[in-house]
Formats: structure tokens, sequence, C-alpha cells
């Protein structure tokens, strides 16, 4: 978890540009994982990451037996099953994409070896702002120094707001499925009380008719 240092004004009242760069470092996701490729079988990450969000990926093999260089083959594929990123045979890539559905994006590798010798994949992992090419965006807008850190934020800040508006739908999503899982229950159960009150009413009729019928009433 980042941990980031607030200053305080007098009166104990927080800075807002250092809130707002708390926000920007909460936002912004950097990743350098370091996986292990069996000589065979797929291995993949997944990541939850929502709609309009920039993902960048750069990844690059390193065979376990130099003498012997391998290849991967790697696929990006969407929450809904499409693929937006499909590579064979290569040693080292990157994809970038701007996501358009909410939900698990998957990225897997297969290494392929003639050998039987495994590897070692290093994923350069950005989300978000962090995915950004800053420096392009600062030539393109002749951003520098201060303007280029408000720029961030307030990216920052666009991003933070979707955020919560994405929370808050599920909430509300969540909230619908349980009072309907409520009320289903709670039909459920009426019903369950109706049937078992039904099958003793039953019951006792047919015993009321033997015991008529024995004339022992």
């Amino acid at each position: 978890m980042m941990q980031s240092k607030m200053t305080f004004l007098h009166r104990n009242v927080v800075s807002p540009v250092v809130i707002l760069l708390a926000l920007w470092q909460w936002t912004a996701e950097v990743g350098a994982i370091w996986m292990e490729l069996p000589p065979k079988g797929t291995k993949c990450l997944s990541e939850e990451i929502q709609s309009n969000v920039v993902l960048f990926g750069n990844y690059t093999l390193f065979s376990s037996d130099i003498r012997y260089p391998s290849t991967m083959s790697v696929k990006v594929t969407s929450p809904y099953g499409n693929t937006i990123h499909s590579k064979e045979k290569v040693s080292e890539g990157q994809f970038a994409l701007t996501t358009k559905e909410p939900g698990s994006y998957l990225v897997c590798f297969l290494i392929d070896s003639k050998k039987g010798t495994g590897g070692n994949v290093n994923l350069e992992w950005k989300i978000g702002i962090a995915a950004r090419d800053w420096d392009m965006i600062a030539r393109m807008e002749k951003l520098e120094g201060v303007e280029l850190e408000l720029r961030k934020l307030e990216i920052a800040v666009a991003a933070i707001r979707e955020n919560l508006v994405h929370l808050r739908n599920r909430e509300m999503e969540v909230r619908n499925i349980s009072e309907k899982t409520n009320a289903r229950v709670a039909w459920l159960s009426l019903t369950s009380l109706l049937v078992c009150i039904s099958v003793s009413a039953v019951q006792v009729w047919h015993i009321e008719n033997f015991f008529k019928k024995k004339k022992l009433l």
C-alpha cells in the first residue's frame, strides 16, 4: 500500500494539492510482475478494470537455458472473450489499448520450447494514469512544470469521479439483487409454509376417514 506524507496547514487543514496528489497516486497503478513459465501449459494473469481506462503492457521472455532461446505465445482477452492482442513465437513485445468493456482482462503466456525447458517472463503492467504517455501529452499541449502536474491532477480527479460513479452503480446493483433475493426467499418460505399446512390438513383428513371407517370415532 502506498504511503504518502501529508503536510498540514494552520488549524489542522490538509492542503488540497496534497490530497489531489495522494488521490493521483491511488488512481495510478504500475506493476512489474515476474512469472515463471512451465515447459508445458499456459500461465495467465487477470486484472479487474473498468471501461475507458488506458492499459499498457510490456513483456520480455528470459529462457531458462541460454543455449536454446525460447519463444512464447501471448494473448490478451477482454471480459467478453474478445481477443485484443495476440502474438506467436515472440520473445518480447507490448500492447496498449483503451478498455471498452468493464470486467476482468486476461493476459496469457504459453512458452514454445523445443527442448522442454521453461522460462521466465517479466511483465510491466500499467493501468490508468500511469499508462499515459505524459511526454507526448506535454509536447502536444505545450505543458511543462506546474501546468503538467495540474493536467495530471485534472485527469486524476476525472478518474476518481468515474471510480466513485462505478462503485455507486455497483452498490445499487448489489442492493437490487439483495432485495430481489430477499423477496424470493420470503415467497419461498411462505410457499413452503402453505405446502406444509396443506399436507398436514390432508393427513388429518385421511386419518379421520380411516378411524371413521374402522368405527373408532
